[in-house]
């Protein structure tokens, strides 16, 4: 039987980029933390690999930032369930961080599901992967 669940891929900028990201258009990135919210409830494994590798086929927009040379992964976060929880942990990671409007969220409500962040620390209660 395959993992379900949410997770959080914690991301690096290391300088100011403008990165063109699908539909959404030229988005500017800061340097510094970023954190994106998403969830698998087919196979979180296989979709926190994807999203880990490199060359791969462009599908979300976290694909878009992951492309560039000055965007690195420093850590995912995860938490098994059965539910989609992704909405819930976004609006929980939104009181830590600034939005980045509409990225990750067009299939929900959300703001966003990715976020500017300080520090990282408050995700404590995921599990690494």
């Amino acid at each position: 039987m395959y993992m379900k669940g949410s997770y959080v891929v914690i991301l690096e900028v290391l300088q100011k980029v403008d990165i063109r990201v699908g539909s959404l258009g030229k988005i500017a990135f800061n340097k510094g933390y970023y954190a994106y919210i998403g969830s698998a409830l087919n196979n979180l494994e296989k979709r926190i690999e994807r999203h880990i590798r490199k060359h791969k086929k462009i599908h979300w927009h976290l694909d878009y930032v992951l492309q560039n040379r000055n965007v690195k992964i420093i850590t995912v976060f995860y938490k098994k369930s059965v539910k989609k929880k992704e909405c819930i942990i976004a609006k929980s990671v939104a009181q830590y961080g600034k939005a980045i409007q509409k990225f990750g969220c067009s299939d929900c409500k959300c703001e966003s599901h990715l976020f500017k962040i300080m520090k990282y620390d408050f995700l404590k209660e995921f599990k690494i992967y």
